[in-house]
């Protein structure tokens, strides 16, 4: 028998003596399910700000900001960065969660898509939680509890943005 062949069969028995053959494939399958369905939880890659900003009433540094209804976390406003835009030393995360708030200012409904800013640690300047229509974690689409930087290179949270990515139109039915 060839070394690698005894090598391999010496693993292979070690492993069986310490797993079952259930819970070895039990692992496997997470895995693959957990690597396939990765893909589907962002929503919004490299979504951009929608050009010719509607009128923007209201204080960006404050919670009560309309922009912020589906947020949580640190607002980078506070924290050098802007309502859109990430401080310098971050970078925006590459997958976001999504909400509707309404302008008060026009009475519209906006889709915004929240981006955390990554690659520092947190900003602890203006922390912000509001969960309106906000989905449970298994909805990831609108749920604002994922850490979303896990997509990134570096995966610490320093605050996050809300950019306008469109107006809300109601489905046809």
């Amino acid at each position: 028998m060839s070394r690698l062949d005894s090598w391999s069969e010496r693993i292979s028995r070690n492993l069986a003596k310490r797993t079952s053959r259930r819970s070895f494939l039990t692992r496997l399958g997470t895995v693959l399910a957990g690597t396939a369905a990765y893909p589907l939880l962002p929503v919004a890659r490299g979504a951009t700000e929608v050009q010719g900003e509607p009128e923007d009433p209201g204080d960006p540094t404050n919670c009560n900001y309309w922009r912020y209804c589906g947020m949580d976390g640190a607002l980078c406003s506070c924290c050098g960065g802007t309502t859109s835009s990430c401080p310098p030393g971050t970078e925006p995360s590459v997958v976001s969660w999504i909400g509707t708030c309404r302008n008060p200012a026009d009475n519209k409904d906006y889709v915004i898509s929240y981006h955390d800013c990554c690659g520092k640690t947190i900003c602890p300047r203006c922390t912000c939680t509001r969960n309106e229509g906000v989905g449970p974690i298994y909805r990831p689409a609108k749920s604002n509890e994922i850490n979303w930087c896990t997509a990134n290179a570096n995966m610490v949270i320093n605050c996050s943005n809300a950019a306008i990515i469109g107006v809300a139109t109601k489905p046809d039915h």
